[in-house]
């Protein structure tokens, strides 16, 4: 470096950016100023932070935020409000969006399309490609894209906020203690958004055993694509049973149940596979608490919105596509004088009673692996399909959603629905396997065949375990 005479130390970014850019020649002059800038800023987060005998404390921001946010009465608390906001926010502000994709994709599009095809294609090429692919395409553009692109820049700004490292140090104890790493605070709540990009965001724990267990843990986390089902029975059904004036709440708390279950299930699946088939020391780590700072709004919806929504979207969408093909020949394509469909739900009837669940339901989550956000669209049309009840669906393998609960419900009930299995389908949407789109992605982040395969099976045997349980119980007190 040559000759540069300094008033006062530059920050040590700002050295090395300058001597980057200007392609300085680094020599003893270089080293001198970093020596110096290295020493300034030591003795400025001193400055800040150590206080000296009989010196009265200074007020710092950061520290006074912290002994609230952190602290042991307050943090927790205020750690599930910020998420329920959050929450809130996402499933209350994407009803608008979603109810307009679904008006133009749904209503229109998809309208005009059929009426097109119907007269230039023969009907099952119409069927399969219009009611089969395209309105599984639709169906979860219209459900998917609002919430995430609500939850996604919410959850950015908390973190260039600050507060999600805040969310780590409170939990860091509890998932210690269950054997697993501070860091999956962070992960699973991205989960709540996408179990997928949760997965991706377990890249931040440097153990491999600890992000194994963060990332076969992810699936706990209820996903946008599992509120809307969680939300619609909880109200149908949970709310019905008591006065007007108490239904919302009561639903409300509902869901806000099964979703504080995951979080419990997260905690003791950890601790469970901690002591099998992930032994090992709980790895320590420095947690750093950076400063609170005001977010970058333009470069936060960029990072949400290209790196996160549109990227977790066409892998979605890659799925989607087939699952409607084939949801759509299962229900049209005959053995003998019924349809696959119907085959396999009497196939899977006696098994999905005795769990409390039934063969429509069963089949309904293993079509709709692809997207959860197809699983109450696709019972709908098996029940239909497969009782007396008429006036309602477009045909078989043509899903659809019912604008008003009340019919919504006499659908259900007419299907054989009861209390015990609104609740069971609830606890199952909860705990059952991942999508398509996160196992694709637990495949790519572990790159083993073996961890998805337990990612994947071990959710589903919990479901039906939890779910038998809750049956039999019932049962014996009633």
């Amino acid at each position: 470096m040559t000759d540069k005479i300094m008033d006062k130390p530059q920050s040590i970014d700002d050295l090395l950016n300058e001597a980057a850019e200007t392609r300085w020649e680094v020599g003893q002059d270089f080293h001198d100023q970093l020596s110096e800038s290295i020493y300034a800023n030591a003795a400025n987060i001193a400055d800040k932070t150590v206080i000296r005998t009989n010196e009265k404390e200074k007020f710092n921001f950061d520290r006074a935020v912290d002994r609230i946010v952190t602290s042991p009465i307050w943090g927790f608390p205020i750690m599930f409000l910020v998420l329920s906001i959050v929450l809130w926010l996402t499933i209350v502000g994407s009803n608008y969006p979603s109810q307009f994709l679904a008006f133009i994709l749904l209503d229109n599009v998809y309208v005009w399309i059929r009426e097109f095809t119907s007269s230039t294609l023969p009907w099952w090429l119409s069927g399969f490609l219009v009611d089969g692919v395209f309105l599984s395409l639709a169906w979860v553009i219209s459900v998917m894209l609002p919430p995430m692109a609500i939850f996604f820049p919410m959850f950015t700004i908390l973190e260039d906020l600050g507060y999600l490292p805040r969310i780590a140090f409170n939990l860091d104890k509890l998932f210690r203690k269950s054997g697993a790493h501070g860091k999956q605070a962070l992960t699973m709540s991205m989960g709540f958004g996408c179990n997928a990009a949760g997965v991706v965001a377990t890249r931040i724990i440097d153990s491999p055993r600890e992000r194994l267990i963060a990332i076969i843990t992810n699936n706990f986390s209820l996903c946008n694509g599992r509120w809307p089902t969680q939300i619609l029975l909880a109200t149908i059904f949970i709310g019905a049973m008591v006065p007007d004036q108490y239904k919302t709440l009561i639903a409300t708390s509902a869901v806000i149940g099964v979703a504080l279950l995951g979080i419990t299930l997260t905690f003791l699946v950890s601790m469970f596979l901690s002591k099998t088939m992930l032994k090992g020391e709980v790895s320590s780590f420095t947690l750093e608490l950076p400063p609170y700072r005001k977010p970058r709004i333009l470069q936060t919806i960029y990072t949400s919105l290209i790196d996160r929504t549109l990227i977790v979207l066409w892998r979605a969408c890659l799925f989607a596509a087939p699952a409607g093909a084939v949801i759509w020949l299962v229900c049209n394509i005959n053995v003998g004088e019924v349809s696959i469909a119907e085959w396999l739900i009497h196939s899977f009837d006696y098994f999905g009673w005795l769990i409390g669940l039934n063969g429509v339901i069963l089949l309904a989550y293993i079509l709709a692996i692809p997207a959860n956000e197809i699983v109450m669209p696709t019972i709908l049309m098996l029940t239909v399909m497969t009782t007396t009840i008429t006036g309602y669906g477009e045909g078989n393998g043509v899903m659809f959603e019912l604008d008003s609960m009340s019919n919504t419900h006499d659908v259900l009930v007419a299907g054989g629905w009861t209390l015990l299995t609104a609740i069971n389908v609830m606890l199952f949407s909860l705990i059952h396997n991942p999508c398509s789109t996160t196992i694709y992605t637990i495949y790519k982040e572990t790159n083993s065949i073996k961890w998805t395969t337990v990612a994947s099976i071990l959710p589903v045997i919990m479901g039906f375990l939890v779910c038998f349980i809750v049956t039999q119980c019932y049962y014996l007190l009633s």
